[in-house]
């Protein structure tokens, strides 16, 4: 029983996309495809860097000694945004957006053990080398 509520929420979705999308034209006229097509050019947009960006996130965290489930999940969420910017109306729009402005693993990263607390202090020892030795 559950499992048809699922179905029929699916099979309305584009429907209830649609009755949006006649609403906003109908108040605000052709702004709305102005505003598809920026929505739309967003989402390809944010897929693409997200493709390419994804390998650097995991990476990062796992140098970083955070869970990399988090990352992919972190990757996952834009992408799927991006598939809903793509998508024409202004529900995917908005769901889009929850999900870009969702908190992510940014703050749950450990900090490097090795790295010191200021970056602006370089501590060490040095010798100078005479010039003839340098060429």
């Amino acid at each position: 029983m559950r499992f048809s509520w699922i179905v029929l929420l699916l099979l309305s979705f584009p429907v209830l996309e649609a009755i949006g999308i006649f609403w906003a034209a109908r108040y605000i006229g052709g702004w709305v495809l102005l505003w598809l097509l920026l929505a739309a050019v967003a989402g390809v947009m944010l897929i693409r860097v997200e493709r390419v960006a994804w390998g650097a996130r995991l990476l990062f965290s796992v140098q970083s000694g955070a869970n990399p489930l988090a990352s992919l999940f972190a990757s996952g969420r834009i992408l799927l945004a991006g598939g809903l910017l793509v998508f024409p109306g202004f529900i995917s729009d908005v769901l889009a957006l929850v999900l870009m402005l969702m908190p992510g693993s940014w703050g749950k990263r450990k900090l490097d053990p090795m790295r010191p607390a200021n970056d602006d202090i370089l501590e060490g020892e040095f010798r100078r080398e005479q010039d003839d030795l340098l060429r």
